[in-house]
C-alpha cells in the first residue's frame, strides 16, 4: 500500500472473526471507539463481543446464521456486530429511521435468527415470527464465550446491507469476508495507522459495515458523531479527539467556517484529510476550508453495492474537487457504456459501469435482480451517469432516472447543481425535472439561499448557468426554500422534494 502497515495488517486472515481475535492482541489498550463520554478499547470491545456472542448462540445462532441489528449507532451496535463475527454469523443492519413497512420487508427477505433490538428508541417493531432480545440484554453480561471465533471462509457472507433508495422497498447487498478485506486495500488517503476518525455515517449503511476490517487493520479510533449535528460540538470533538480524518456535506464545512470557536482556537492541522460528501463543494468553499482551517478536502463516490470506488487527490485544485469524483481507488475500475452496454465514446455521458473486488457479490435472495445488476464478467451496473474528462477524472451528470428532456434535449440535473452551487448566493440547491406543455419537461432549481433576506432572481440563475453551459440547461423555474428534504444518508430526498413543489405550485 506504501505507507507504514499497522501489525494487523501484516497478516493473512481468512475472515472477519480472525482479523478481530488479531486486533485485541495487536492493537489492545488502544481506542476502538469514542461514543459521548463512553469509550473502549479494542481488547475490551472483543473482550465485551465474545460475552455477547455467547448470549447469542444461547439463542440459537450458528454459523452462517443472520443477525439483525435495530440499534442506533455507537458502541453497542459496534460490540454486537463483532459478536456476530465471532459466531460466524452474517450481520446486517436496518437504519433506525425506517418505517415499519420498510423494516417488515427487509427482515423477510433477510430471515434473521435473531434481532437485536432498541426498544427505547422508538423504532418499529420486528414482526412477531422473529426472535427479538432487547439491547438491555447486552450489559452485564459475565465474562465467556468462545475463545478463538468461529471458522469461516473468505468467501462466505459476511454482511448485508441495504440500499437506502427513496422509491420501492430496499435491496441487500450482500458482501463476503473476501471484499470487506479488499475495502481495507482500496482505502487510499483515507486511511492510515492508527488514525482518529470521526464518524457521521450510520453503522448500518455501507461506510461502516463494508469498512470494518479497514478500521481493524489500520487500528483506527472512531469517534461517533452525536446527533443532532451542531458546528460548535463538531469543533469541539475535532479539537479534543484530534481527529485526523472528518467527514461531511459541504454546509457543514461552511458551517464549521463560521464557527465562533474556530476564530478563537485557529487552524485544524492535525487533520490529514476531510471528506466532502454526498452534494458538490464550491471551489472557494474547497480553498477556504484548506487555508483557514487547515484542512485539505477530498470527494468520494461510492454507493451501496460497491463501497469503494473512486476519489480525488489531496492535491486536486479545488475545481477538480468542485466538478469531479477523481479517479478509480485500487484495484477499482469504472467504464462508461451507452445503452447497448458498449463503451461510449470518449467525452460523452453514459452509464458508469464499476468492477473491482469490493464490489458486491450481489443482492440477497434476489438472483434475477443480481442478473440484471451485475453482468457475467463481473460489472456493476450503476444507475449513475457519467463521463470520464481529459485528464481521467469522473464527472456525474446525475442518475438515470432523474434525467429530464426539455425541447428533446437532454439535461442532466447534477451537471446543473454543480454550478448552481458555485453563485454567492445559492447555500444548496437541487434541480428537478417537471412537466410542462409544448416543451416536455423544464427545469425547477429548489434554492435554499446563502441569505434568506437576499435570496437570488431567476434571471440571475439563468444568466449564471448560461455562461457556464448549453442555454437549454438553465433553470425555467425557481423555488426558494428553507431547506431541502434529505434521506437517512443525508442525500437530497427527491420524492419529497418534488412533492413539496407540487403542493406550493
Amino acid at each position: 500500500m506504501g505507507r507504514s502497515a499497522s501489525p494487523v495488517l501484516t497478516g493473512d486472515f481468512a475472515h472477519l472473526g480472525e482479523v478481530l481475535a488479531a486486533a485485541a492482541a495487536s492493537h489492545g489498550d488502544r481506542e476502538a471507539y469514542v461514543d459521548g463520554d463512553e469509550r473502549i478499547s479494542y481488547a475490551t470491545w472483543v473482550d465485551r463481543a465474545r460475552a455477547v456472542s455467547a448470549l447469542l448462540v444461547d439463542h440459537g445462532v450458528r454459523p452462517g446464521d443472520v443477525v439483525a441489528l435495530m440499534l442506533p449507532s455507537g458502541i453497542d451496535y459496534a460490540v454486537c456486530y463483532a459478536a456476530a463475527a465471532w459466531a460466524g454469523a452474517i450481520t446486517t443492519g436496518l437504519n433506525t429511521r425506517l418505517g415499519q413497512r420498510e423494516v417488515t420487508a427487509i427482515l423477510e427477505k433477510a430471515k434473521p435468527r435473531l434481532v437485536i433490538r432498541d426498544d427505547t428508541a422508538g423504532l418499529a417493531q420486528a414482526p412477531r415470527q422473529f426472535s427479538v432480545i432487547e439491547r438491555a440484554r447486552l450489559h452485564g453480561l459475565p465474562p465467556g464465550g468462545s475463545e478463538r471465533p468461529a471458522t469461516r471462509q473468505a468467501d462466505d457472507p459476511a454482511t448485508i446491507v441495504w440500499t437506502s433508495g427513496t422509491t420501492g422497498l430496499p435491496k441487500g447487498a450482500w458482501f463476503d469476508h473476501r471484499n470487506l478485506a479488499a475495502a481495507a486495500r482500496t482505502a487510499g488517503v483515507m486511511s492510515a495507522p492508527y488514525d482518529r476518525k470521526l464518524v457521521a455515517t450510520p453503522f448500518a449503511h455501507a461506510g461502516y459495515m463494508a469498512k470494518l476490517w479497514d478500521q481493524i487493520v489500520w487500528g483506527t479510533t472512531v469517534i461517533v458523531s452525536p446527533t443532532p449535528w451542531t458546528a460548535a460540538e463538531m469543533a469541539r470533538l475535532l479539537r479534543e479527539e484530534q481527529v485526523s480524518v472528518a467527514g461531511g456535506v459541504p454546509t457543514q464545512w461552511a458551517k464549521l467556517l463560521d464557527e465562533p470557536s474556530m476564530t478563537a482556537h485557529g487552524r485544524l492541522d492535525h487533520i490529514r484529510v476531510g471528506i466532502s460528501a454526498t452534494a458538490p463543494a464550491a471551489p472557494e468553499l474547497v480553498r477556504e476550508v484548506a487555508t483557514l482551517l487547515g484542512v485539505p478536502l477530498v470527494v468520494r463516490y461510492a454507493m451501496t453495492e460497491s463501497p469503494s470506488i473512486c476519489g480525488t487527490g489531496v492535491d486536486d485544485p479545488p475545481e477538480v474537487q468542485a466538478s469531479t469524483v477523481g479517479r478509480p481507488q485500487e484495484g477499482m475500475r469504472i467504464r462508461i457504456v451507452d445503452e447497448q452496454g458498449l463503451a461510449a465514446p470518449d467525452g460523452t455521458v453514459g452509464r458508469v459501469t464499476v468492477k473491482g473486488p469490493v464490489v458486491m457479490r450481489g443482492y440477497w435472495d434476489e438472483p434475477e435482480l443480481t442478473a440484471q445488476t451485475l453482468d457475467s464478467d463481473g460489472w456493476l451496473r450503476s444507475g449513475d451517469l457519467g463521463l470520464i474528462t481529459p485528464d481521467g477524472n469522473l464527472r456525474l451528470v446525475g442518475r438515470s432516472g432523474d434525467m429530464y428532456i426539455r425541447g428533446g434535449y437532454n439535461v442532466y440535473p447534477l451537471e446543473v447543481e454543480n454550478v448552481l452551487a458555485e453563485h454567492p448566493q445559492v447555500a444548496r440547491v437541487a434541480v428537478l425535472g417537471e412537466q410542462a406543455p409544448v416543451i416536455g419537461e423544464i427545469g425547477v432549481a429548489a434554492v435554499v439561499p446563502s441569505d434568506p433576506g437576499d435570496p437570488p432572481s431567476l434571471e440571475s440563475l439563468r444568466d449564471w448557468v448560461r455562461g457556464r453551459l448549453a442555454d437549454y440547461k438553465a433553470p425555467d423555474r425557481l423555488a426558494i426554500v428553507d431547506d431541502l428534504p434529505l434521506t437517512s444518508m443525508l442525500k437530497v430526498d427527491r420524492v419529497a422534494l418534488g412533492q413539496l413543489l407540487t403542493r406550493r405550485g
